[in-house]
């Protein structure tokens, strides 16, 4: 299953046009690794104040991304950043935010949809294989019961395999050959 890490990193002020440049060319490198599916960049707009970088990554699995997080390149690239910015803060996503990672997100209304085609049928099926056995049960535990199944199965199976296949129209990309 791909995994998403979002870094964020503050740069020290005078480096910001250094650190763009070097991280441009350390995210098209970092492709050269096998592992890596995704890598985007986020700034502020133009004349803001603020010094903060954004950098999203996806890597196939959790080896790949350990692998690439134990290279030398991602090392090399390391000892460098470190000189530029402050201390950088990692974070993997694994809820909403990284079924709809992109450096653009999609309009919400594509996000509610895409979300419905996962939650109804996940829905459905829950009502159909758990629902007898916890019927007998009081209507608050069998609402946690199926709202923690739901959960668990959203995150962990359904909604990742939703967005991939809604991908194209989500991003408003055709995959029709023109």
């Amino acid at each position: 299953m791909p995994i998403h890490v979002a870094i964020t990193r503050k740069v020290l002020p005078g480096k910001e046009e250094e650190f763009k440049d070097a991280l441009r060319r350390f995210l098209g490198d970092s492709f050269l690794h096998g592992g890596v599916h995704g890598a985007a960049m986020m700034t502020a707009l133009p004349g803001s104040e603020n010094r903060e970088i954004g950098i999203l990554r996806t890597f196939a699995d959790q080896a790949e991304r350990d692998a690439f997080y134990n290279s030398k390149l991602f090392k090399d690239w390391e000892a460098y950043a470190s000189t530029l910015t402050e201390e950088p803060i990692y974070r993997e996503l694994t809820g909403l935010e990284a079924w709809f990672r992109s450096p653009v997100p999609p309009p919400r209304w594509k996000m509610a949809v895409a979300t419905l085609c996962g939650v109804y049928p996940t829905s459905l099926f829950l009502t159909y294989v758990i629902g007898p056995y916890i019927q007998g049960l009081h209507p608050a535990f069998r609402t946690l019961i199926v709202a923690g199944c739901m959960v668990g199965l959203l995150t962990w199976g359904v909604m990742p395999q939703v967005t991939k296949v809604l991908k194209p129209w989500l991003s408003g990309r055709s995959t029709v050959n023109k």
